[in-house]
């Protein structure tokens, strides 16, 4: 069984003249534990409402997602949020960082939600999750005293402070330069494999999706996989994200 499927997805929304905007189209897609998948496309091709629609931040307007084996469009709104909390860890391309909180208190911020143990340990788990990150030194920097580099470790140390069994990541390197961002994504990606947690990257750069297992390709609000260059090369023409 899938840890996430998809089936059928679409999203549309409702303009103010009455016309719809159809934003997703009959979108399939499955992921299993441990898998790493990218998705590439052009701005407004649908990747971020895709995205948002997995992380349970946003809802379908038809299909079917099951989150291990169960329907989410009954879901309350509080074990939507639990789940979203437990499950999903998010990695945005601005970082997302609370500007006034230095590293270790930005990694240890899922943790305030933990319960026990989790949230009595918030500190000493953050330290280590910065250790892992190779950031233990710079635990106590604010963001604005960190790199944009060290800053995007210190937002995927967060991701994965509370063991989430899928990371999203939105444009994870789109704020960095190339060397970077290559470096960042690697690390990613090694982090996430190392916690056994699934990857979904959404991408406009080739390099970084090709790190992925298996590779789609989002045009017009449909999913496609990605077989050939070729395909990348036409749906990576130009930066950004929907």
């Amino acid at each position: 069984m899938s840890l996430l499927s998809l089936s059928g997805i679409s999203r549309r929304v409702d303009l103010p003249d009455g016309s719809v905007l159809p934003i997703l189209t009959g979108v399939d897609l499955q992921l299993a534990a441990g898998e790493h998948v990218s998705i590439v496309g052009r701005s407004g091709s649908g990747k971020s409402t895709l995205l948002n629609i997995l992380g349970l931040l946003d809802s379908p307007t038809e299909g079917e997602y099951l989150l291990d084996g169960e329907p989410t469009d009954h879901l309350r709104a509080r074990r939507r949020s639990r789940l979203r909390g437990e499950v999903f860890g998010f990695v945005f391309q601005q970082f997302n960082l609370l500007p006034r909180r230095t590293a270790a208190e930005n990694v240890a911020a899922p943790l305030l939600y933990a319960r026990g143990r989790d949230f009595l340990r918030r500190r000493r788990t953050a330290l280590e999750m910065l250790d892992r990150v190779g950031l233990g030194a710079r635990a106590d920097q604010v963001p604005e005293r960190l790199s944009g580099g060290e800053q995007q470790r210190v937002a995927i140390a967060r991701a994965l402070v509370r063991s989430p069994r899928v990371v999203l990541a939105d444009e994870p390197t789109g704020a960095l330069d190339v060397e970077t961002g290559a470096q960042v994504m690697a690390l990613l990606a090694q982090a996430t494999a190392e916690n056994g947690a699934a990857l979904v990257t959404i991408t406009h750069d080739l390099s970084v999706a090709a790190l992925a297992g298996r590779r789609f390709r989002l045009e017009g609000g449909r999913l496609s996989p990605l077989v050939e260059s070729g395909a990348l090369n036409a749906a990576t023409a130009d930066r950004g994200t929907a």
